[in-house]
């Protein structure tokens, strides 16, 4: 009879730990459902957000087929020495032809009348490049970097969208 005293906390034991573990499950299945119910409406969120963009970047690309086309200005010939490269007695010269694109024509009106500033931006600038620093196409890219950069500032509050190469001849 000692024995089945013992056996009954046993018992007793076994259900409480039988509870715990459905308990415990029940917890994590209320758990798993309420983060993919939050996270089924925040990806309904983002995709009605990403929708609405959308039409308003549709009804915003039909006004923009109204805008003005992109206007070109010419910068006058440029004829430029270059410093010598290490270990060159003389330096080369640089003939450059560019012209800069702007938005549209009201910004054309605004740039006009600056283009001695730009002109002497681009001169003081190009009498300090090498002909070694204009080699290859990565060397174009860092001319036409640093010549939008030296635009923007000479005309400011107006902005040129791009400089673009009619003629770059090194000699």
């Amino acid at each position: 009879m000692a024995k089945k005293p013992k056996k009954a906390p046993e018992a007793e034991g076994e259900g409480g730990e039988a509870e715990a573990p459905k308990s415990k499950k029940k917890l994590i299945i209320i758990a798993a459902a309420a983060v993919l119910l939050l996270g089924g409406g925040g990806g309904g969120f983002v995709f009605m957000k990403k929708k609405a963009a959308a039409a308003a970047e549709a009804e915003h690309g039909a006004h923009a087929d109204v805008k003005m086309p992109a206007v070109f200005v010419d910068v006058r010939d440029m004829l430029v020495n270059l410093n010598a490269d290490p270990g060159q007695a003389k330096g080369s010269t640089l003939k450059l032809r560019i012209a800069l694109e702007l938005k549209d024509a009201k910004v054309e009106a605004e740039v006009k009348p600056l283009m001695p500033r730009v002109e002497d931006a681009f001169q003081t600038y190009l009498r300090e490049i090498r002909a070694s620093d204009l080699a290859g196409s990565a060397g174009l890219f860092r001319l036409r970097e640093e010549l939008l950069r030296r635009v923007n500032i000479a005309i400011h509050p107006a902005k040129v969208e791009a400089v673009l190469f009619k003629d770059v001849i090194v000699q």
